[in-house]
């Protein structure tokens, strides 16, 4: 069971529910520990006296801010904590604004409200249907951890949703930050109908279980191939910029593509099991076809990069780890020396 990370009243008018606040993410992040290449000593943060190089105790460091090259305002953790806001108690709605009218950038973490206590559901939930009948979300602040919060409430599928959101300050002008930003809308023509008509065929409800981290998959997938001594796929390459001149060429071909997957993304290929009796059969058939014609260049371009490699690994190809597409491509259709029997390059 979760446990509250704070809590308080939930104030709209006169009206007040007791509330929880609970995290509602959580991280999947691979993480590694620092090691001194060579060994498996772990390498360890200290804080050190960048003029002597001695380490400083927790007790002898105060804060300090910059006002002049090398001149500073020493600032004592107790005067921090004299100004900090007391833990607050009271999450106070003061505005109820349109959801669609609160721009995406200022949105920051997700937190679960629940009621403390079976006394409290009722008006616990006739917040929240108030909330989601008039498609409104609240605006409130309090303070957590001595910092004080913007927050957006909001009512979800039988709970309530509080959001935090960066101050006005802290969001910054794409006018004024990027370098390049077109000045006009794109005008109507061939390329924004085909553009639409893109849009539409690769439209389809919000199904989050449908997307995934490929690339915490493939940090696991890297260190559980080098733990048992396994060659590891490389990934494909960035795709090139679309040249303006080939727009309405590459838009054309992603409509077919589209057409072809029903509007869905091809899923990758799964990996074959090279070991064992299984992945033996697999290797077997792969192989099998080494007295056909080899495949055409044209029918390798539609594979992607980590389809090319798995072909090249069933043949056996010799450096194919550290080959770009185009060799792969080359070595699969014979123009790079044919297939090779497996040497330690591969």
């Amino acid at each position: 069971m979760a446990r509250a990370i704070w809590t308080g009243v939930i104030t709209f008018g006169l009206v007040s529910v007791p509330v929880g606040l609970f995290t509602a993410t959580q991280d999947h992040t691979v993480h590694f520990h620092q090691l001194q290449r060579g060994t498996s000593d772990r390498i360890r943060n200290r804080r050190v006296n960048e003029r002597t190089g001695k380490e400083v105790g927790p007790g002898d460091i105060v804060k300090g801010y910059e006002v002049g090259e090398g001149e500073y305002v020493v600032v004592e953790p107790e005067e921090l904590d004299e100004i900090a806001p007391g833990r607050s108690q009271t999450l106070e709605i003061t505005d109820f604004v349109d959801l669609d009218r609160i721009a995406p950038v200022y949105f920051g973490r997700t937190y679960y409200v629940a009621p403390r206590g079976k006394e409290y559901l009722k008006v616990y939930e006739l917040l929240r249907t108030a909330l989601a009948e008039a498609g409104k979300v609240g605006v409130a602040t309090f303070v957590m951890r001595n910092r004080q919060y913007l927050t957006a409430l909001r009512a979800e599928d039988k709970v309530l949703v509080l959001q935090t959101l960066h101050w006005a300050d802290e969001v910054r002008d794409p006018v004024e930050e990027l370098p390049e930003l077109p000045e006009g809308r794109a005008g109507r023509g061939k390329e924004l109908d085909m553009a639409m008509r893109l849009v539409d065929a690769l439209s389809g409800p919000w199904d989050p279980a449908r997307y995934h981290d490929s690339y915490q998959e493939k940090v696991r997938e890297l260190v559980r191939a080098k733990a048992e001594g396994k060659e590891v796929a490389v990934a494909e390459e960035a795709p090139r910029a679309t040249n303006v001149v080939d727009l309405m060429e590459v838009l054309q071909g992603s409509l077919e593509q589209a057409k072809g997957t029903g509007g869905k993304q091809p899923s990758a290929p799964r990996k074959k099991d090279t070991e064992g009796r299984k992945g033996t059969e697999g290797r077997k058939k792969a192989t099998a076809p080494s007295r056909e014609a080899p495949p055409k260049r044209g029918e390798l371009r539609e594979l992607s990069k980590a389809e090319l490699y798995q072909r090249a690994t069933d043949q056996d190809i010799a450096g194919r780890s550290k080959m770009s597409r185009e060799q792969l491509i080359d070595a699969l259709t014979g123009a790079g020396g044919g297939r090779k029997k497996k040497t330690a390059a591969a």
